[in-house]
């Protein structure tokens, strides 16, 4: 583990400062408390617990992959699968919820999506749209077109 600091200052005293540097083993760091003590000041709470987990071998890659490259990952997945995932933390919850996924599993899945299906989706939420079925799809899909018609005469 290597920490590296430097001293930012407009003050004289300490323009010929160089950076510092601490260098541990893993096993050493962890067993380090007062270092612990001034990351935890320095950094903050949440980097010396990240630092900690890093050492411990706790690190989990699959959270701290980009949203883009985990959706598209998740999209290749079964449904119960994707189902599953979403009970792994909030954030895969957030990822195996949101709409981005879900309207590229319909238009991996479905042959041709038109573009009155399309705001329908939006409307609902692409995962609603997945999930409901053809025929209350067409039934939603003519009373949105009777609800255009009847705005259109009005105008």
């Amino acid at each position: 583990v290597i920490f590296r600091w430097w001293k930012i200052s407009l003050r004289n005293e300490f323009r010929e400062s160089r950076p510092g540097e601490i260098k541990e083993s893993q096993e050493d760091f962890l067993d380090d408390s007062s270092l612990h003590i001034q990351i935890a000041v320095v950094f903050g709470a949440k980097v010396l617990e990240h630092v900690l987990n890093l050492c411990r071998g706790n690190y989990d890659f699959l959270e701290r992959l980009p949203v883009p490259l985990l959706l598209y990952i998740i999209s290749f997945l079964e449904l119960e699968d994707i189902a599953r995932l979403s009970q792994v933390s909030r954030r895969l919850e957030m990822i195996s919820n949101s709409n981005a996924l879900w309207e590229n599993i319909v238009e991996n899945l479905c042959d041709t999506i038109t573009p009155e299906m399309k705001e329908l989706a939006q409307e609902m939420g692409w995962k609603q749209f997945f999930f409901t079925n053809r025929l209350q799809l067409q039934l939603q899909l003519r009373r949105r077109r009777q609800r255009q018609d009847a705005r259109n005469k009005n105008l």
